[in-house]
C-alpha cells in the first residue's frame, strides 16, 4: 500500500484525473445500494500472497467450527435452548435440507491487522451475504488508472471472481440433493424491497444462465405451492438461491407461507437452508465462548475461538457490569442479535458519554448484545466522492471473507472514518486484490 500511495504522490496530476474518472464510473455503475451509487475509495487494498494464504487457512478453520455448532444444534435439544429462536423458527431450522453442506455461502467479516496477521471476527453473514458486485465494479473503475498501471509494471495484481464461481459451487451442492433433477430450474429469491442490491441479483442470474440454468429472480411473496411443487405462475422451481435474510422471512411470514411450506416439505432445494441462521444470528458469538460449545471442540479449536471471537455478553439486566461499560465506553460496541447492514449498532468510540449511556440504557433487555470493541487496522486512502481534489486520510478497515461451499473464494474490503464501518456511517468500498511479485502466478 505504501508503494501504491507513493506512486500517486509522485504522479499527482495524472491520478487526480483518474481518481475523478473512477468516481464518475462508480456513479454510473451497477453498484447500487438502496437506490444510491456505492461510495468507494481510490486506492485498492492489496494483500500479499502470504496474507491471502493465511486468510484461507483462517476461514477454513472457522468454517469447521461453525459446522460443528450447526451439527450440535440440529442433534441436541439442550444445546438449542442457548439460542434465541422461537418455536416456529426452530422448526424451520430443523426441517430436512436434503443435502449435506451446512453452510453453503457466507461472508465472514474480520478486523485484520495486516502487520502481524492477528484478527478478531466482527460478524458472520450467511444467505444474505452481499457486495460481490461492488467489488467487481470498483475493480473495473480503477483498473485503467495511472497508479494501477504504474504499480503493475513489475507486479501482477489479481482480483476475485464471485459469480461464475458461486454457480459452480451451487451446482456441486445441488448435485448432492436427495431430490435432484438433471437440469434444475433456479430461483433467486428475496423480499424485494429489502433486497437492496437488485443489480447483483441480475449478475448472478447471468452467471447461472451462462452455465445453462433457466433462472428467474422472484419476490418470495409471489411464489405458490401446490401438489408438492413450488412455482410461480405455473413455472416449477427446483432450486432456490435464498438471498432473503431470515429475519425478513419471519417478519413477512404471513405473506410467504407457500415458500415456508415447501421448505417444511423439502419440496425444493433451498441454498442456503434455514439452518444457516444458527450462525448468522449474532448470539452465536456469546455461545461460541460458552462451555457448552467449547466442550465439544478440539483443544486447537477452543484456542482459536478464545483468541479470535471477541468477548460477547447479553445486554440484559444483571448479566454485565453497567458501571464498567459506561465508564469505559471505547472498549465496547452494542449490536442487535438479528439485524443487518449495521443497523442498530452503537460503537462507544463514536458516542459521547451521554449518548453512550442513553444507547446502553435504551437497549437493555431488548435483544441486544454487548461486545468487546476491536480497534480496526488503519490505512491511508483517497475519497474522490467528497472532493475533486481530496487529501490522504487514515481510514479504519474491515475485511470480509467470502466463503463458497466451505472454501475461501475471495476478499471484500470496506473502510471508514468511524468505529462502525457501514453504509449508514459513510463506510466505503475498497477494491480487493492479491499482489504477486515478478508476475508470479497466484492460485
Amino acid at each position: 500500500m505504501n508503494a501504491y500511495a507513493q506512486i500517486i504522490r509522485e504522479r499527482w496530476e495524472e491520478n487526480i484525473k483518474d481518481g475523478n474518472a473512477a468516481a464518475r464510473y462508480m456513479e454510473n455503475s451497477t453498484a447500487i445500494y438502496r437506490g444510491e451509487p456505492v461510495a468507494c475509495l481510490y486506492m485498492p487494498k492489496i494483500f500479499s500472497r502470504e496474507a491471502y494464504e493465511f486468510l484461507q487457512k483462517a476461514a477454513g478453520e472457522i468454517c469447521v467450527i461453525l459446522d460443528k455448532v450447526i451439527e450440535r444444534y440440529l442433534s441436541d435439544a439442550e444445546y438449542r435452548r442457548l439460542f434465541p429462536f422461537d418455536k416456529e423458527l426452530e422448526e424451520l431450522i430443523l426441517t430436512e435440507a436434503g443435502y449435506p453442506r451446512l453452510l453453503p455461502i457466507a461472508r465472514l467479516d474480520i478486523f485484520f491487522d495486516e502487520d502481524d496477521f492477528s484478527f478478531k471476527f466482527c460478524e458472520f453473514n450467511a444467505d444474505g451475504a452481499s457486495a460481490m458486485n461492488e467489488d467487481r465494479e470498483i475493480n473495473n473503475a480503477i483498473r485503467n488508472s495511472d497508479a494501477f498501471i504504474e504499480f503493475t509494471r513489475q507486479r501482477e495484481l489479481l482480483g476475485f471472481e464471485f459469480f461464475d464461481s458461486w454457480v459452480h459451487e451451487f451446482g456441486d451442492i445441488y448435485s448432492k440433493y436427495n431430490k435432484k433433477v438433471d437440469v434444475p430450474r433456479i430461483a433467486i429469491v428475496d423480499i424485494m424491497e429489502n433486497g437492496t442490491i437488485p443489480n447483483e441479483f441480475i449478475e448472478f442470474k447471468k452467471a447461472f444462465e451462462r452455465a445453462g440454468y433457466d433462472t428467474k429472480i422472484y419476490d418470495m411473496r409471489d411464489l405458490e405451492y401446490q401438489n408438492g411443487i413450488l412455482h410461480q405462475n405455473g413455472l416449477k422451481i427446483d432450486a432456490v438461491y435464498r438471498r432473503a435474510v431470515t429475519c425478513d422471512v419471519i417478519r413477512f411470514k404471513d405473506d410467504v407461507q407457500p415458500f415456508l411450506q415447501a421448505a417444511r416439505d423439502n419440496a425444493v432445494c433451498i441454498v442456503g437452508h434455514f439452518r444457516t441462521q444458527i450462525i448468522h444470528n449474532k448470539a452465536v458469538f456469546k455461545i461460541l465462548r460458552m462451555s457448552e460449545t467449547l466442550s465439544f471442540l478440539s483443544e486447537a479449536e477452543r484456542e482459536y475461538v478464545l483468541r479470535h471471537i471477541p468477548e460477547t455478553l447479553p445486554l440484559e439486566s444483571g448479566k454485565f457490569d453497567l458501571s464498567e461499560v459506561l465508564t469505559n465506553k471505547d472498549a465496547w460496541i452494542i449490536k442487535p442479535e438479528d439485524l443487518y447492514g449495521s443497523r442498530g449498532v452503537f460503537a462507544g468510540v463514536d458516542e459521547t458519554p451521554q449518548s453512550w449511556e442513553k444507547a446502553v440504557r435504551d437497549t437493555i433487555d431488548t435483544g441486544y448484545l454487548l461486545q468487546q470493541f476491536c480497534p480496526p487496522y488503519q490505512t491511508e486512502n483517497l475519497d474522490f466522492t467528497e472532493s475533486p481534489c481530496p487529501q490522504f486520510k487514515m481510514y479504519n478497515n474491515i475485511t470480509g471473507l467470502f466463503v463458497y461451499n466451505g472454501k475461501l473464494q475471495g476478499i471484500y474490503s470496506r473502510a471508514g472514518l468511524m468505529g462502525t464501518i457501514s453504509p449508514f456511517t459513510r463506510g466505503l468500498t475498497v477494491a480487493s486484490l492479491v499482489c504477486c511479485h515478478n508476475k508470479e502466478k497466484f492460485r
